[in-house]
Formats: C-alpha cells, structure tokens, sequence
C-alpha cells in the first residue's frame, strides 16, 4: 500500500504527541508502547518504522515537550523590565497549567521519574533543566552579575518546578491554589532581594 508523501513524518508526529500527552500524565515507565500504539489506532510492530526504543521516544516526546517551556520563556523574554518576569511566573503559575496535565511543562511532571532513572532520557530532562534556567536568567535585571544571575534563575527555576508539582499533589484545592499564589510571590521575591 502506498501512502502519500509526507505520511510516515505526520504518523511519527501523531506518536510522539500522544506518546507527550500520556508522559505527562502517567510517567513514562507506565506508558507500554503496545497501548499507546493501539490509543492511536497504529500496530506495535509499526512502532519500530519510527523509533528504535521506548527510550528513543521519550527523548524526541521530551524535546517536543520542552519547546513548550522555550516557547512561553521567549515570549516572556520580549517584553521589558518586570514585566517579563511577571508575565512568566503568571503564565507558570496558574490554575490552567496545573489541572492539564497532559499538556503541561515536562519538566514539572518527569522531574521526580527522572531523578530515579539514569541514562538518555534522564539527559534529556537534564539539558531541559539547563535550558530553563539559561532562558529565565535572560529575562532577569541586566544588573545582575553572572553568577548572580544564574543563582536567580536557578531559584526562580526551582520555584516554579516545585510548586507545580507540589500544587498538583495535593487533594485539598483551596491549598493548591495557595501553593500557586506562594510560588509566584516568592519566585518574584528572589529577583527583587538581588535587585535591592
């Protein structure tokens, strides 16, 4: 059978967005790629026309992922002053991000399977991690000295990361949605004591 062209680049985009979206959600060790080829209507023999392993696909679903997190960093990064942090630390820390999963920044909800694992998918998680704190540390104060910049962004970073997941933890909602407003107050108040 022929397919037209362009179909197994559209078949292998359709995998690795689903294969993101049950990441997300159920971490990688519980996603079986037999289910996953099945939830999108593919054999899992077919798999292996696209990916040499499970891991090679949570690589490429990371580093689709993670442009996700890039995308929403530059465009922060095009607005002046406080404001790109501002805009930031809103778009990050907000009902919506939390209660979707599924589309959500990946490293928030593979930090914790990750740091458990080692190897190429751990790496991937890693270079998304050094990217975060690169990308936030360009919107910082330019006041900033560059090891004072890095700490910042590393802070701001780990604000942001660590309340997601500890505001997704959690049953209680009026105590989720504390943990938002905290976050982005102390991820805010990193910057200003550095600035002072």
């Amino acid at each position: 059978m022929r397919y037209e062209k362009g179909h197994k680049e559209a078949t292998r985009h359709r995998i690795v967005e689903a294969a993101g979206e049950r990441f997300r959600k159920e971490g990688i060790a519980n996603v079986g790629v037999a289910s996953l080829m099945s939830e999108i209507g593919l054999t899992q023999g077919g798999f292996y026309n696209h990916f040499e392993s499970k891991d090679d696909l949570a690589r490429e679903a990371l580093a689709v992922g993670l442009e996700g997190m890039r995308e929403r960093l530059r465009k922060a990064s095009t607005k002046t002053g406080d404001a790109r942090l501002e805009d930031l630390v809103n778009g990050y820390l907000n009902a919506r991000h939390r209660d979707n999963v599924g589309s959500g920044c990946m490293l928030a909800t593979l930090a914790v399977e990750a740091g458990r694992s080692e190897g190429p998918v751990r790496a991937q998680l890693t270079d998304g991690i050094k990217e975060m704190v690169k990308l936030v540390g360009s919107i910082l104060p330019e006041s900033l000295k560059p090891k004072q910049r890095e700490a910042d962004a590393m802070a701001v970073a780990s604000c942001l990361i660590g309340t997601l997941i500890l505001a997704r933890a959690t049953d209680d909602p009026q105590m989720s949605d504390r943990f938002l407003d905290s976050g982005r107050r102390a991820a805010l108040a990193v910057v200003e004591a550095s600035a002072s």
